[in-house]
């Protein structure tokens, strides 16, 4: 015999959920005050990519003597920390920041695997189909070469202070690299550091 009433079982999930529910919060990024972590949260990204944009704008390095827009490249972004992180966080915010700078575009069309964007190369296969108006179809010869190639890496440093607390350093380091002659026309790095209770993992 079953002792627990169909009804207040569905009473139970119910008000499980509706407790569940009111402990959700949705945070407003621009003026987030909660708590910071040990490791990178997107706090993290948005103050360094936002800090290396402002500095590469500033050195002049992006600035075309014709007025026109440099192509840039995203080359390798190397996570030597102890936390799995996907760059691709940090490089999208950088990408987005220069686009809006209105001195660089970024190719899809290359990239150290193959083109990120494969759209660009499936498309010039339709140039052997009889099934598309040919005028319409990308011609030979029409995709723009990277100027420039960024590449990067962020670091972590963990130390034990003397007060018994950790810090934790992290560097975002980046380079822009003219791709004509090999030189590094850019270099930035952004240190963020943590300090908290040596309880408190950083991964």
């Amino acid at each position: 015999m079953n002792k627990f009433p169909r009804f207040l079982s569905a009473a139970f999930a119910l008000a499980l959920l509706a407790g569940c529910a009111s402990t959700v919060e949705v945070v407003d990024t621009r003026a987030d005050n909660g708590p910071g972590t040990m490791g990178i949260d997107y706090r993290d990204f948005d103050n360094a990519a936002a800090t290396a944009v402002q500095e590469m704008l500033d050195s002049g390095a992006v600035d075309h003597p014709r007025g026109g827009r440099y192509v840039l490249a995203i080359s390798r972004m190397t996570n030597d920390t102890m936390q799995r992180i996907d760059t691709d966080q940090l490089v999208k915010k950088i990408r987005v920041a220069l686009l809006r700078s209105g001195k660089v575009v970024t190719t899809t069309a290359v990239g150290l695997n193959g083109a990120e964007d494969e759209m660009v190369n499936r498309a010039r296969e339709l140039r052997q189909s009889r099934e598309f108006k040919q005028e319409t179809v990308a011609r030979e010869g029409q995709m723009v070469a990277p100027d420039y190639s960024l590449s990067g890496k962020i670091i972590q440093r963990n130390h034990k202070l003397s007060d018994g607390r950790q810090q934790v350093e992290y560097y975002f380091q980046l380079t822009l690299t003219d791709i004509n002659s090999g030189l590094a026309f850019w270099e930035g790095e952004t240190p963020i550091v943590k300090r908290g209770s040596n309880k408190t993992v950083s991964w």
